[in-house]
């Protein structure tokens, strides 16, 4: 599969096309825009910066990362940690299944749908090259994007641990991204605080 790839067009236009459907609404330049349909637009804009010459596996898996995402709430599942992991893994299967519809009706193969199901899976995440761009583009995406309204809901202890967390996640590449943004001082701050509890914990 190859990134001029005619069908590669269909299948992101029909992400866009079912993310467009996301009733939530997000200010962008002035317009009120979908959500998700939003969040796959920075994420293809982000994954172009990373690597430029990603896959068109990678390039699917990154515009469909959350793909109709509204239809399985956070809400749906109980409290605590277990319910949040059962949510996201749930979510995992559900946006693959979902690519691999779409890449069906576009005449993409098995092995074409499995490969894009692994990486949206994050199946073997830091050994997996393509597997850790993604996971590098879905933090630099929430750094440069999402902090700052997370930040208003999320006690500063907290919110230091999840920064470190994340930070955890990239790799050296995504770090380099991530430092090229304009973070608040205050994220900054947060950020060194829990790693520093990390290395100490």
């Amino acid at each position: 599969m190859t990134t001029d790839d005619p069908r590669l067009a269909a299948v992101i236009a029909a992400i866009d096309a079912a993310n467009a459907r996301d009733r939530k609404q997000i200010e962008v330049d002035g317009r009120r825009e979908p959500a998700e349909l939003v969040y796959g637009r920075r994420m293809s804009a982000t994954l172009a910066r990373i690597a430029p010459d990603a896959s068109a596996h990678l390039r699917i898996a990154a515009r469909g990362q959350h793909i109709e995402r509204w239809t399985s709430p956070r809400t749906a599942y109980p409290e605590g940690r277990v319910g949040y992991l059962k949510w996201r893994n749930d979510l995992k299967d559900f946006h693959a299944r979902r690519l691999g519809e779409i890449m069906a009706a576009a005449g993409y193969g098995a092995d074409d749908i499995a490969r894009v199901g692994a990486l949206v899976r994050k199946e073997k995440l830091k050994r997996e090259p393509e597997a850790q761009t993604l996971e590098d583009v879905v933090c630099v995406v929430f750094l440069e994007h999402y902090i700052g309204e997370f930040r208003q809901k999320t006690d500063p202890d907290k919110l230091a641990g999840i920064l470190a967390k994340t930070w955890n996640k990239m790799s050296p590449r995504g770090h380099e991204h991530a430092l090229k943004l304009s973070l608040a001082p205050e994220i900054a701050r947060l950020l060194e605080q829990g790693l520093a509890q990390l290395r100490h914990g």
